[in-house]
């Protein structure tokens, strides 16, 4: 497929998806926005794709908002029809994606470049990495659902300190608060990461994968275990008996590679997906 500000490469049944605006440090702009939506709709429907890779072309992987409007930027219409924070919608679309996404953090990741990777299901960083959530030194709050999902991945705490102070961080602090697994130099990065891809897509079972991937993000907000317990014994319960099932034991037994017959999204179970839809409701 041909995108404005994006490229895409199959690597097998990995997908690599590089953010494609080097010239602009890869800011984020409504183009970028559509492209990684058509991107995961797309990938959502192929049962061939099993993990997208993101990274961006050029030196830095996403500068934050394009700022070619400089202070009109943000501005809005307010007697247009409710706003709807591009980035938010972007990151609800990662969260109901089916598959798993790693980030492979190249370079700069500010504002919308790094609340657009905490969906992500992995994120790994050049050890040179610049990050930030640098909103409140743009007189603005943050975007892409972030305060919900950044004290999910690494606490309220932390979540605050940076939202808070707005500075930038280096690679040694991403790290050790949890926000990316590991650090690389920056020709090793890539390739850890479309390893940790191969790893997911060639040992485990697509269905497996989807249901254990929404499993975790959706239990971030139940209110008991009892929510977890019961999504998963009826998901035992059906999954128990699949060839997927059978094939994962088999294989175990007769210790050999698994060759797993499922297909994502064909062959998921009849209740997925077992959340309700959650519309967007403006505030007055």
């Amino acid at each position: 497929m041909t995108y404005s500000v994006i490229e895409t490469e199959r690597d097998g049944s990995v997908l690599l998806v590089r953010l494609n605006r080097p010239e602009r440090l890869n800011a984020y702009n409504l183009e970028m926005y559509d492209d990684l939506l058509r991107v995961y709709d797309e990938a959502d429907a192929d049962d061939g794709v099993r993990v997208v890779v993101v990274t961006g072309n050029g030196r830095a992987f996403c500068a934050g908002a394009d700022l070619e409007k400089a202070g009109a930027t943000f501005a809005r219409d307010p007697g247009a029809e409710p706003h709807r924070d591009s980035g938010g919608m972007l990151n609800l679309r990662t969260y109901e994606f089916s598959k798993p996404v790693i980030a492979a953090i190249n370079g700069p990741a500010v504002g919308v470049g790094a609340t657009m990777t905490l969906p992500m299901d992995i994120r790994l960083a050049v050890d040179t990495v610049k990050m930030g959530f640098v909103f409140a030194r743009r007189g603005i709050v943050a975007d892409g659902c972030a305060s919900w999902f950044l004290p999910r991945v690494v606490g309220i705490s932390k979540a605050l300190e940076w939202t808070l102070s707005g500075r930038v961080f280096g690679a040694a602090e991403a790290l050790e608060a949890g926000l990316v697994r590991s650090l690389h130099p920056s020709d090793e990065l890539l390739p850890a990461a479309m390893e940790l891809a191969r790893e997911i897509a060639e040992n485990t079972s697509a269905i497996s994968v989807t249901m254990n991937r929404q499993l975790m993000w959706r239990m971030l907000g139940a209110d008991h275990p009892m929510a977890a317990h019961e999504v998963e014994s009826r998901a035992l319960g059906v999954i128990g008996g699949t060839p997927d099932a059978k094939e994962g034991v088999e294989s175990f037994l007769e210790k050999r590679p698994a060759r797993y017959p499922g297909k994502v999204p064909a062959d998921l179970p009849d209740f997925y997906p077992w959340w309700p839809d959650r519309q967007f409701r403006a505030l007055p």
